[in-house]
């Protein structure tokens, strides 16, 4: 089919994306938006030219969320709890609470906050782009 991209051709206007690998032994997990939160970067964003980002994010043990209302201004915001639970509040849909196996795609700009989560908690979050903007939000 005539303007159908094949395998191996990107997209228009999409960057040329060569296959990343991001090993989980002697992985570097940083500090990131939340403090409570340690985050391994996965090398979507450096691999995509910051269209996209992927990261690994564990719960600190003994820190604990402090619920704040607040917006991501992106596009696309996706969560696949791995491990552990996380409870959150949506101004759309309510509370809910997130087990393993769970997931969740943000819509852009929704207001949020964290209420709770377990010592134990491992989550994938994918988002675009790579690099946005957080903004605190009144309840």
């Amino acid at each position: 089919m005539s303007g159908t991209p094949t395998i191996g051709t990107p997209a228009i206007g999409t960057p040329a994306i060569g296959t990343t690998v991001s090993r989980a032994e002697g992985a570097v997990y940083d500090e990131g938006l939340r403090a409570f939160f340690a985050y391994r970067d996965l090398g979507v964003r450096a691999a995509t030219g910051g269209a996209f980002a992927a990261h690994v994010i564990r719960a600190i043990p003994g820190r604990h969320a402090v619920p704040q209302w607040h917006t991501h201004d992106l596009g696309f915001q996706f969560v696949f709890v791995l491990r552990g639970w996380v409870r959150f509040e949506y101004e759309d849909i309510g509370e809910v609470t997130f087990n393993p196996g769970d997931t969740v795609l943000q819509p852009p700009m929704v207001k949020h906050r964290e209420l709770a989560h377990s010592e134990d908690l491992e989550l994938l979050e994918i988002v675009s782009p790579g690099l946005f903007e957080t903004a605190m939000a009144s309840g």
